[in-house]
């Protein structure tokens, strides 16, 4: 069976391309106890995004967002009204951030505001497919 979206041979993709591969780089990684495993070369290393101070500032921007209008309640977004907003809130924050004001986080806000807007364009997109 071939996939509608992209002419794979898998069931169905998603926005990323067939479902459920299992990718191999040809590189191989022999461990002491015999174990063998695909190398991680160009995979994304997913915990790097926790080193430096952002990602704990991050999450606290979320968890007072939280306090103040529930969790998970920017996900709720679903359209261009709620893009606009994010962008004027993320132009707001960069310009607050540039200038050296230190009221609120505004870096981890510009990090939410960017996360935000792109959680909503995936949103519409999966919605056109």
């Amino acid at each position: 069976m071939t996939c509608e979206k992209c002419d794979c041979e898998q069931d169905s993709c998603d926005i990323y391309g067939p479902r459920f591969t299992v990718k191999d780089s040809g590189e191989r990684t022999e461990f002491a106890s015999g174990m063998v495993r695909d190398r991680a070369g160009h995979k994304v290393n997913y915990h790097l995004v926790f080193d430096g101070p952002m990602f704990k500032r991050w999450a606290e921007h979320l968890t007072k967002g939280a306090i103040k209008y529930d969790k998970r309640n920017w996900m709720k977004a679903e359209g261009y009204q709620e893009i606009e907003h994010a962008l004027e809130s993320l132009c707001r924050h960069f310009y607050q951030y540039l200038s050296g004001e230190l009221d609120e986080d505004h870096a981890a806000a510009i990090f939410f505001n960017i996360n935000e807007i792109e959680y909503i364009r995936e949103k519409l997109t999966k919605c056109l497919d």
